[in-house]
């Protein structure tokens, strides 16, 4: 077990480091936020703003189809920016220099497979949603359960599918297959990112809150507004690191266990110590 914690921690640190080297990958994520932003508001004004959505009334099956919609959509959104973040960040891995547009054209190319990917994930989505809905607490542990499982063994399709060019299943089952090799590294490597970057932003939430309160307290509300408007800009870089981390490590974890290396982007020794045989 101290391997696999000590393999984790190898290939997060080799990822930070290419982001450190490629800073400009956090475009991914920014656009991919932004998309999804844009999404949202395309389905929230109609059906809350506007009332063109009126005539659905109590239809469940009408607001499930279009809770479904949303889904796709937005899955779409995440998969799309993610393949191009894969895609950039497997040109790192061969050596060379990868551009916002290598990123967006290796994505494009593989937009039906993403978009097939998008509805089975909303598919999950929604029945996992009604699970939680019909069971209440026993339905929110099953799916919670249901959840974590899926995640981790999806974890590599966007790499697969990248890299494999092949379908929406055939990558399912692809990532399904490396988690029997990658598990450990899969979820502790997750499972230690998600930790970190929670322990960051409960730190500036509290920072933010503490600020606010010693503006409300003197009376100054310029001082109560400025430690929001930074408390707020902090929560996003946050996000928004992670969410690439998290992009590049699938990446170096699907490059490592499909081929037993990462290539010409990374410092090899540290990728040599994170998958050297054991004694």
């Amino acid at each position: 077990m101290f391997d696999r914690f000590k393999r984790s921690f190898d290939l997060v640190k080799a990822s930070a480091a290419v982001l450190r080297q490629d800073s400009h990958l956090l475009m991914f994520p920014v656009i991919s936020v932004a998309a999804s932003l844009a999404v949202a508001l395309c389905f929230l004004l109609p059906a809350f703003g506007l009332g063109s959505l009126d005539g659905l009334g109590e239809s469940d099956a009408a607001w499930t189809a279009l809770a479904f919609l949303f889904y796709i959509s937005q899955y779409f959104v995440m998969f799309y920016f993610n393949a191009a973040l894969v895609g950039a960040t497997m040109i790192r891995m061969d050596g060379g220099s990868p551009t916002l547009g290598d990123g967006l054209r290796i994505a494009n190319s593989r937009f039906g497979t993403i978009l097939g990917y998008a509805v089975i994930a909303a598919t999950v989505g929604v029945i996992l949603r009604a699970i939680q809905e019909r069971l209440g607490f026993v339905g929110r542990f099953i799916v919670g359960l249901i959840g974590v499982g899926w995640t981790v063994a999806t974890f590599l399709v966007v790499p697969v599918l990248v890299v494999r060019n092949t379908g929406p299943i055939e990558s399912i089952k692809a990532s399904a297959t490396l988690l029997k090799q990658t598990w450990g590294e899969n979820v502790v490597g997750q499972s230690g990112m998600s930790l970190f970057f929670g322990v960051l932003m409960l730190l500036v939430v509290s920072v933010t809150l503490a600020g606010v309160g010693l503006g409300v307290n003197i009376g100054s509300a310029g001082l109560a507004i400025a430690f929001v408007v930074i408390g707020v800009l902090a929560s996003l870089l946050i996000l928004l690191i992670h969410n690439a981390l998290s992009g590049v490590y699938a990446a170096t974890l699907y490059r490592f266990a499909a081929n037993g290396n990462a290539g010409n982007g990374f410092d090899q020794s540290v990728l040599n110590s994170a998958f050297a045989p054991k004694a």
